[in-house]
């Protein structure tokens, strides 16, 4: 239903919005007819009341990685939270099996492309579009590996009684018993670059053009990762791929990722800081192309002499993906969950490699009414009381919202412009996130969530607070009896990304996290309902009409 701002000088909006409801709520009859009658609406007042809630950090464990709407790589130093690497590997398959190359085949080059987020910002003079990228971290080198990986990315769960599909989890492992020895992702070394650095500049490719000698352009690429793999030994590439033309290890795609297990994309830090980037994993133009030439009778006669042609052979990220973290985070102060902590830790991603003290990703449960495990208290029932007696509506919720300020004390740049809410107990977006149909060129879900109000508004502005709202939230509790569930508050890359991965590791709260939380790499730091700046802590208010008796 629409959300109406209510004021006294405003009796109109009051009217229709109580006939409204009156409309589609029968528990509202106990308001009376009277309630639309122009003349008693001044019978009416509206107010605000502070609720109490609870909020104390919460660690994401080891979570699942494969099967991301993207990946990020690289190191990244973040001074608040500590340094973060994450690494990548996936299958590689071909276009079309069997594969027929020609006679006398010569390979020119391999090289691997894999676009980065990016965005048009204008037009320079000779017509050539300027890039801005929209997904990278930091502006210092990184160390980047590819490998030839040894590792089999298996499709189902050895250990699942209905054959389930085999999860890989952030800290390199397929279970708590069974992890990935790095090792075998480390097979042959294709690439290695000690100081690599994204880079916005348009890519432009060129041909010899056979008339003039030149070399003229014949395609433009999106900014993103471009470089030439090696040939170790000189025959890698025929021995992986060209001299199996009429093998079984070519004949279909499961053949295939068993033959060539796929490559692996390793980052380290090349200096302090570092640079952390996103990959655009599902673009067209992510893939590993071979360029050779062959002898080809293109007319189908074997009478004909053979004609020697440029060719390509495309081999394209497919089937299970996998990212691996290795963070070196600060440790969570223990949570209070009775009286909520201090200052809330948010920050993308998961537990890595080296086990639970390296740390990973956080989050914050938002207790409201300081519920216990079935979400009842004292403060819920007067909650409930203040609204409804019996079947009775006394007040009508006009707009309810949590308001998190950003602890500037702490933060250090970079904080990510959306945080996302969601019921822990199943798993599920609110209903307000539901019903929220904002939508902009660049995000959604305005209303619900608005993006962090900056200083300036400004958007490298420092941040100074998230408002979301719970308003359908809050009548579903009073109107429907719905349960007071654990709300989960996470860092999101997209507000939009909220399909569950789940943790290796579940308790009684916690069981998986949005997309969007496992592929963001910024965090930030709030002031909880226990901060020691009062002004500044996590404020929970509703208001509402109600009959002035």
């Amino acid at each position: 239903m629409k959300k109406i701002n209510l004021t006294l000088k405003n009796i109109a909006s009051i009217t229709i919005m109580l006939a409204l409801l009156i409309s589609c709520e029968n528990d509202f009859a106990g308001l009376d007819s009277d309630v639309i009658n122009p003349d008693n609406a001044l019978n009416f007042l509206t107010n605000v009341q502070d609720y109490d809630v609870i909020t104390y950090n919460k660690k994401i464990g080891p979570v699942q990685t494969n099967g991301l709407p993207s990946y990020l790589i690289g190191y990244h130093n973040d001074p608040v939270f500590g340094s973060s690497t994450v690494n990548f590997v996936s299958q590689m398959g071909l276009s079309s099996y069997p594969p027929a190359f020609g006679e006398n085949v010569v390979l020119d080059s391999v090289v691997l492309t894999i676009p980065y987020f990016s965005t048009i910002t204008e037009t320079d003079e000779d017509g050539t579009p300027v890039y801005e990228l929209d997904s990278v971290f930091g502006d210092t080198p990184i160390k980047l590996s590819v490998f030839k990986s040894n590792y089999f990315l298996r499709d189902f769960d050895p250990g699942s009684e209905f054959n389930d599909s085999q999860k890989y989890f952030s800290n390199g492992s397929t279970s708590q018993s069974e992890t990935i020895d790095p090792l075998v992702l480390e097979g042959t070394t294709l690439y290695e670059d000690d100081f690599f650095l994204p880079s916005s500049e348009l890519i432009i490719l060129t041909e010899l053009d056979e008339e003039t000698g030149e070399m003229v352009e014949s395609l433009r690429l999106t900014p993103g990762i471009r470089v030439f793999l090696d040939n170790p030994n000189d025959t890698f590439w025929q021995d992986l791929i060209f001299n199996k033309e009429e093998d079984p290890e070519l004949s279909n795609q499961n053949n295939f990722l068993n033959h060539f297990r796929g490559v692996y994309i390793k980052t380290e830090a090349a200096n302090i800081n570092g640079t952390m980037m996103m990959l655009n994993m599902l673009a067209v133009d992510s893939n590993i192309t071979l360029y050779y030439t062959s002898d080809i009778d293109t007319d189908f006669d074997p009478d004909t002499d053979l004609e020697s042609q440029q060719n390509t052979l495309v081999l394209n990220f497919i089937g299970n993906q996998v990212a691996i973290f290795d963070n070196d985070f600060i440790l969570l102060p223990d949570a209070d969950e009775v009286n909520g902590d201090e200052n809330l830790y948010l920050k993308g991603g998961g537990e890595g490699l080296g086990g639970e003290g390296f740390g990973g990703g956080s989050m914050a449960i938002i207790n409201l009414f300081n519920g216990d495990e079935e979400g009842n208290s004292p403060e819920f029932d007067a909650f409930k009381n203040d609204f409804k007696e019996g079947d009775v509506i006394k007040r009508l919720i006009n707009e309810a919202y949590l308001e998190f300020f950003v602890n500037q004390d702490i933060v250090q740049g970079q904080e990510p412009d959306r945080v996302y809410l969601y019921d822990l107990d199943n798993n599920i977006q609110l209903i307000d996130y539901v019903l929220d149909p904002s939508i902009t060129e660049s995000t959604s879900k305005l209303i619900h969530s608005e993006p962090l109000l900056r200083v300036g508004d400004e958007p490298d502005g420092e941040g100074i607070k998230y408002k979301i709202r719970i308003t359908e939230h809050l009548n579903n509790l009073i109107l429907k009896d719905s349960t007071n569930v654990k709300l989960g508050l996470v860092v999101t890359s997209n507000i939009i990304s909220i399909n569950n991965f789940e943790l290796q590791r579940e308790d009684d709260i916690l069981s998986a996290v949005p997309s969007g939380t496992v592929i963001s790499h910024r965090g930030t730091v709030l002031h909880g309902n226990n901060s020691s700046d009062t002004d500044k802590r996590l404020k929970f208010k509703v208001y509402y009409t109600e009959p002035n008796n």
